[in-house]
């Protein structure tokens, strides 16, 4: 196992979980409008899964040698999301939103399976677990949009 090449896949996946987590709890207090109530259980589970996740990858981050970094300013400086909008957010938006952060880190996080199989097969596996918990919210988010069939 090359720690260094562990270090280059999980670190930036941290960032992206520990963002969408918070960003998964912001969009909980604010979102309004007619999906409310649903909207309001699910992005309190999304985030609930996504700590538990960041979590397992700053263990194992720990576990190969390497000090995880979750830090505001690490968040904040490495994070490829834009930022979430302030204030209270209308529900239609809000899925939308999540869906498209979701698959954000599932597609980076695709391309970290690949480059860890080569390296270190248990963060693969980790990954390839995460992944599927992330495509699950994904799926269930988009399902509450209108557009889809």
């Amino acid at each position: 196992m090359e720690r260094q090449a562990v270090e280059q896949e999980l670190a930036p996946m941290l960032v992206e979980l520990i963002d969408l987590a918070l960003t998964a709890k912001q969009a909980h207090w604010n979102v309004s409008g007619m999906w409310f109530r649903q909207l309001h259980a699910q992005l309190d589970e999304l985030a609930d899964d996504v700590r538990h996740w960041s979590d397992d990858v700053a263990e194992r981050l720990t576990a190969v040698g390497v000090a995880a970094d979750g830090r505001v300013q690490t968040v904040a400086k490495a994070t490829p999301f834009a930022d979430f909008p302030t204030g209270f957010v209308d529900s239609t938006k809000v899925a939308p939103l999540m869906v498209e952060r979701l698959n954000t880190v599932v597609e980076n996080s695709r391309q970290r399976i690949d480059r860890l199989q080569a390296v270190d097969l248990v963060s693969q596996d980790l990954v390839v677990g995460v992944i599927a918990g992330l495509e699950k919210h994904a799926w269930m988010f988009a399902a509450e949009q209108p557009s889809h069939a």
